[in-house]
């Protein structure tokens, strides 16, 4: 008996897509905000974006009817839509203006290092050995990716914001976690983007204004930006993690990067530069060690 095509199961190869869809729009996001800088300024380039995620965002919790959240839940939620996507991408946008899209990537992608500081800090985790090797080696090649951008890494350069965009990353990726005991992720995802939207509205405005006056393509790449990386990415991101798990699922994130660096040169014609390469190695390097030979310290 032949079996037609809707009665093959697919479970097994929706680990792999949810991988691919998670690296390919977030690789292409460094490249699609370099592109729509060109005609909208940062801050409201990131209001703009958001404001349209944020339609999708709550078309989701309308379908939902999320009701498992605490009262208290609703200010972690605020913070982390302050934090996860308001700052991190009002300082990703004004860090791209001055750095490249693949360099962005390389930095941004240091993210872990941070969480691992945040965690002793915070949650009074052991700093091994490994771990300290690891984030020297991870922040010398940050160094030297700012290196060969403008200002280096001098307080208030772009290279600069791009770290503290990361920063803002891991911050809420800690906070948001215990809210997935008791929520499901894209439920979580969901308001976090509202959240974030409503605190870029001082912008949206000038937002709206810019994109009016912008070519389509302009128009295009925003949209990319509100639906790829932020609803799909993200999506298939929490599906990757059921699956594979956290730690595994981490490794693939390690193909952003230089992943991020072709599609910059495909597209803006950005050169990769011999400091962003070997920087970038080092930086990735840091990251590996610490999420591998550091958890075992």
């Amino acid at each position: 008996m032949n079996k037609n095509a809707a009665d093959i199961p697919m479970a097994p190869f929706l680990p792999a897509l949810a991988i691919a869809g998670t690296v390919i729009t977030w690789s292409f996001s460094f490249a699609a905000i370099g592109y729509a800088l060109r005609e909208v300024e940062p801050l409201p380039l990131a209001a703009i974006r958001f404001a349209l995620a944020a339609v999708f965002a709550i078309a989701w919790i309308a379908w939902r009817r999320p009701r498992c959240f605490l009262p208290r839940d609703f200010v972690v939620l605020a913070i982390s839509g302050l934090l996860g996507i308001a700052a991190y991408n009002v300082f990703l946008n004004l860090g791209q203006a001055a750095v490249s899209a693949g360099a962005a990537g390389f930095i941004v992608n240091t993210q872990p290092l941070f969480m691992v500081l945040l965690a002793v800090l915070f949650l009074k985790e052991r700093f091994g050995r490994w771990n300290w090797v690891g984030t020297i080696v991870g922040f010398s090649g940050v160094a030297l990716i700012a290196s060969g951008q403008p200002g280096g890494l001098s307080f208030g350069t772009g290279s600069t914001l791009i770290v503290l965009a990361a920063a803002c990353a891991a911050a809420y990726s800690i906070l948001q976690r215990p809210l997935f005991a008791r929520a499901e992720p894209l439920d979580v995802t969901a308001l976090v983007i509202v959240a974030g939207a409503l605190a870029l509205t001082p912008w949206l405005p000038a937002g709206v204004s810019q994109l009016m006056r912008a070519r389509p393509d302009t128009w295009l790449m925003i949209m990319f930006l509100a639906i790829g990386p932020g609803i799909i990415g993200q999506s298939c991101w929490t599906y990757a993690l059921k699956s594979f798990g956290a730690a595994r699922a981490g490794q693939f994130l390690y193909l952003v990067p230089p992943s991020s660096v072709g599609l910059a040169w495909l597209l803006l014609g950005e050169i990769p530069q011999a400091n962003t390469i070997l920087g970038g190695a080092l930086a990735l390097a840091g990251v590996i060690i610490v999420n591998s030979w550091g958890r075992r310290s």
